[in-house]
């Protein structure tokens, strides 16, 4: 599977952005999706994942209820709603692939996106 992320950008605090994660060579629909991102200078976090079948997103408390993960089986794509931007966000995001159960954990994951940079001007 090759995963391609995009949307990024810069945006003030306070406002949205929405990333796309497009995939190629395999459907995403048996794939359950995550979403990380790495800051300067920091390790890579994770964000939220979301099932195959786009149940139960699991989110991070740092953007639990303003981060929100939604899929398209057909487009073959995963999106990343962020509102209520914050400087803190500020990051090179990630989306990545994991055929078994979801996770938090980096290391679980298969596939990865080149990542798309979120930078949030206070």
């Amino acid at each position: 599977v090759q995963l391609q992320a995009s949307g990024g950008g810069l945006v003030q605090a306070g406002g949205s952005l929405r990333l796309s994660c497009a995939a190629s060579g395999r459907t995403l629909a048996s794939y359950n999706m995550g979403w990380f991102r790495q800051a300067p200078g920091m390790e890579r976090e994770f964000v939220g994942a979301i099932r195959w079948s786009g149940g139960y997103p699991y989110y991070a408390d740092s953007v639990k209820g303003r981060f929100t993960i939604s899929r398209d089986n057909a487009k073959n794509t995963v999106y990343l709603q962020m509102n209520s931007l914050k400087p803190e966000d500020t990051a090179v995001y990630y989306c990545a692939a994991v055929y078994s159960d979801y996770a938090t954990n980096e290391n679980e994951y298969e596939y990865w996106g080149q990542g798309t940079q979120v930078t949030v001007s206070s």
